[in-house]
């Protein structure tokens, strides 16, 4: 089962016949490799757990050449250590999950991004597993640089969702689309330029952008099922991947939630020259 919420549009922006794909990151989980990726520990959104480090409640295991990010009811509340940019701390909470960045790691201007992954679980209330990508200026933590001053979402700190689950009422189904920033630090326009894209999320799919001229072109497994027309060129910033597992409201849950990544990667296109 896959359908699409609107039908791909032809275009004259595509690559011409004298350009190719070369990939210029990979990583199929064989480890959790710290070259690539990092735990990263912030509360935001007002979200309802708490991001742990280093896989601990197991949280984050790689495992069988894949990369599991669960988010798990520990049964009592802990103290969190999560804080959002402004020092704001997250409250106690009994409910834990891992995050992952490539911040700091890897980082790429345009080309295209993909992630193939899977739930183990949908459709759950409260449930917002996640793959997207960040501008790599963006002021929330890990900062290494002095130049990750740029407050989300405004130009160096722009934000484009590959996947996001929310399980209250979507079964089977997932977002994705760009972020449009309103010019102000965190005043963005979360739903003008997104949709709602149905596909068996249980199974294993691909999910990617890319930048097609100025287009931001969504796809899964290869077919493009949302673009975003004329918005890739506010995107010119180098930009990080993320993985995260979050609970967004107070809808109880028992248990845990897995969302299970095969592998990430990074592309651009080069000319081949005659």
């Amino acid at each position: 089962m896959m359908g699409f919420t609107e039908a791909p549009k032809e275009k004259t922006n595509s690559p011409s016949s004298e350009e190719v794909w070369v990939v210029d990151f990979f990583d199929d989980f064989e480890t959790f490799d710290t070259n690539n990726w990092q735990d990263q520990r912030i509360w935001v959104n007002n979200e309802k757990q708490c991001y742990v480090p280093d896989g601990k409640y197991g949280t984050r295991e790689v495992s069988d050449g894949t990369l599991k990010l669960r988010l798990i009811n520990i049964g009592e509340k802990i103290e969190c250590d999560n804080f959002d940019k402004h020092g704001n701390q997250q409250a106690n909470t009994k409910y834990v999950a891992g995050r992952i960045c490539s911040k700091n790691r890897q980082e790429f201007v345009k080309g295209r991004w993909t992630a193939r992954l899977r739930l183990h679980t949908q459709g759950e209330p409260s449930m917002f597993p996640a793959w997207w990508i960040l501008g790599a200026y963006n002021n929330e933590p890990p900062i290494e640089r002095e130049d990750q001053d740029i407050c989300w979402p405004l130009t160096g700190s722009g934000e484009i969702d590959i996947f996001e689950h929310h399980g209250d009422g979507q079964d089977n189904q997932f977002t994705a689309g760009a972020i449009m920033s309103l010019g102000e630090c965190d005043q963005g326009d979360w739903w003008s330029a997104r949709t709602g894209i149905d596909a068996t999320l249980e199974e294993w799919h691909e999910y990617s952008v890319e930048w097609e001229g100025s287009d931001l072109v969504y796809r899964v497994d290869g077919v493009e099922v949302y673009r975003n027309e004329g918005l890739g060129d506010n995107y010119p910033e180098p930009m990080f991947a993320i993985l995260n597992f979050a609970k967004i409201t107070d809808s109880p849950m028992e248990g845990e939630w897995v969302m299970e990544v095969d592998w990430v990667k990074h592309e651009y296109r080069k000319s081949l020259d005659k």
